[in-house]
């Protein structure tokens, strides 16, 4: 939503890649990369549970390992094939990207979660556009985090769905 250029590609991915079908479906979501990056990238500025205190550590935002502009950008592409951080991988390998921790400590619901992000983004992508209600512009949307045991934004969003294509049974 703040990010308009990112919403329309990663809409167009979804909807080029289900259109055929009418519907979208798991056996195709593993072709959707463009979304793959944008989940990615979430993660990395939004990781689900925060593991340090905020102003002690910045897992995800260090300049020195996430070239290409400022870490602070949503910019998925910087995990695209040919950037220098496209070789990072969330799966605890890499200690510069650790959404679902590392280790021992991992996360043991990491594919769980994960496929609970991708199929249910792909479908709402699918059949909606999206609006903030009020609000011309969505970049000056504030994206402002409560501190707490979860992440969390400090501001409910509130969105307005728009339907594009109907819904099976609905």
């Amino acid at each position: 939503i703040r990010n308009p250029t990112v919403m329309h590609k990663a809409t167009a991915e979804v909807r080029h890649a289900f259109a055929a079908a009418g519907a979208v479906s798991e056996d195709a979501l593993g072709e959707l990369r463009y979304l793959q990056l944008v989940i990615r990238e979430t993660l990395r500025l939004h990781p689900p549970l925060p593991l340090l205190l905020p102003r002690e550590c910045a897992i995800g935002r260090d300049e020195r390992y996430w070239p290409g502009g400022s870490p602070e950008e949503f910019r998925p592409e910087r995990f695209d094939d040919g950037e220098a951080t496209a070789a990072v991988d969330f799966r605890g390998a890499d200690f510069e990207l650790l959404p679902f921790g590392g280790g021992r400590r991992m996360c043991p619901g990491m594919a769980f979660g994960l496929a609970n992000v991708e199929l249910p983004l792909s479908s709402l992508l699918f059949h909606f556009d999206w609006e903030v209600p009020g609000m011309a512009d969505p970049t000056k949307l504030d994206m402002t985090e409560a501190f707490g045991i979860t992440s969390r934004r400090k501001e409910n969003l509130h969105l307005r769905p728009l339907l594009r294509v109907s819904v099976p049974g609905v």
